[in-house]
């Protein structure tokens, strides 16, 4: 297995299970309600329903960069407010998470190892870097939103 290969392989562990860390973020989500999503049980803390949009946001501006777009995001971008609660909003949020993962795979195997290496697009670390930071980000997430679910 080369480098791309381990790379793309920790993406979907991470995102969909098989993890050596735990649950995956969509093991997570699975049969996660709407309102349940939405809950802030801890003063201070994001929803459950705003940490999977802020981990859409990463996985493309991940992707973008690998595009060549130096994607910077705004506060805006980074923290998507919600403004519709509902089942429907939930499911095709969940929808566009999915989506996103998978478009970031499709670009992530487009790489060779000489593009790994390069800088990100508009940044000062490596391809190779910020997908290994992306993989922790999400990582990150996941134990985040698994203990927001046992509130």
């Amino acid at each position: 297995m080369d480098e791309i290969e381990r790379i793309k392989d920790q993406i979907e562990k991470a995102f969909y299970g098989g993890a050596w860390h735990g649950p995956s973020i969509l093991e997570i989500l699975n049969g996660l309600s709407s309102r349940k999503a939405a809950l802030k049980p801890v003063a201070g803390a994001h929803s459950i329903w705003e940490i999977v949009l802020h981990i859409y946001a990463w996985q493309n501006a991940v992707k973008r960069r690998l595009q060549g777009d130096p994607a910077k995001l705004t506060d805006e971008e980074d923290w998507i407010q919600i403004k519709d609660f509902t089942d429907l909003a939930w499911n095709k949020d969940l929808l566009k998470l999915r989506e996103s993962i998978d478009e970031l795979i499709k670009e992530v195997m487009k790489l060779d190892n000489v593009k790994l290496e390069e800088k990100a697009t508009g940044q000062t670390y490596s391809n190779y870097f910020m997908l290994y930071g992306l993989i922790q980000h999400e990582s990150y997430h996941a134990g985040q939103i698994a203990l927001l679910k046992k509130n």
